[in-house]
């Protein structure tokens, strides 16, 4: 015959102490491990251990969470979803910039090609890896920078709007010369890189090579953004075909309909 353990409510003022010390992890599970424990008989320790360890592991998720949502990440994808060998970067050379070394080290990170390569892709789920070291990120689009530059021009916080941008370890600029530049965000982009040169990490996206991005703004702020850009930055150029479009032209970026 099987005995079944019946968790019995926490006392009232047990659980006001939890509350109090904010253990929501640990009174989540404590009514169980409390019967668990006369049942087994466990040492005191033991259900001290116990407690603590899903309190330390709750909190882990929950900040986890957290950074992944203040990053702004555009889907979520993450490299559980990433085909290494369809893509045109070397292996090795994805393989190095996952061990985040480079983010250890204050270097940037340029991945530029055609549309449909994987470019997006590859620095989310590098963003993905960053956060679950538990450093922050921080992800935006160039037009995402212009609007941020518009809005905090007007009372004069722009400096100040730049500087909690770069407390992130891992800047992401996604998106550089699919669209055009406006000053905005041409100043936001140099504001940006500038801020965190020899502080923090950059990763951008980019249609062009960081040569041509006078194209995209004036020669006198591009060539100083990529001056400090590429000056400790690895450089990836991705080619072939759009992945999407492939998929799509083969039926894979839908469900069958039924």
């Amino acid at each position: 015959m099987t005995t079944t353990t019946t968790a019995a409510a926490l006392p009232a003022d047990v659980e006001t102490l939890m509350r109090g010390l904010r253990l929501p992890h640990a009174r989540a599970i404590a009514a169980d491990v409390l019967a668990t424990a006369r049942a087994q008989r466990w040492d005191p320790t033991e259900v001290i251990k116990a407690l603590l360890t899903e309190e330390a592991a709750g909190r882990a998720r929950s900040m986890l969470a957290a950074r992944r949502k203040a990053a702004g990440f555009p889907t979520g994808k993450t490299f559980d979803a990433w085909d290494p060998g369809a893509s045109s970067i070397p292996l090795p050379t994805q393989q190095a910039l996952q061990t985040l070394e480079w983010v250890g080290r204050r270097e940037n990170l340029v991945v530029c090609g055609p549309a449909g390569t994987g470019k997006t892709f590859f620095l989310e789920a590098l963003g993905q890896k960053v956060i679950e070291a538990g450093m922050p990120v921080a992800w935006f689009t160039l037009e995402q920078i212009g609007v941020l530059v518009r809005a905090h021009r007007a009372d004069d916080s722009l400096g100040k709007a730049v500087a909690k941008i770069v407390r992130a370890e891992l800047v992401v600029i996604d998106d550089v010369g699919l669209l055009p530049v406006g000053a905005d965000a041409a100043e936001g982009l140099y504001r940006i890189v500038e801020a965190a040169y020899e502080r923090k990490s950059v990763a951008i996206s980019s249609n062009l090579h960081p040569s041509g991005f006078d194209e995209l703004m004036p020669k006198t702020l591009a060539t100083a953004t990529v001056d400090r850009l590429l000056h400790h930055a690895h450089l990836c150029q991705t080619s072939g075909d759009s992945v999407r479009l492939a998929q799509a032209l083969h039926g894979k970026g839908v469900k069958p309909l039924t």
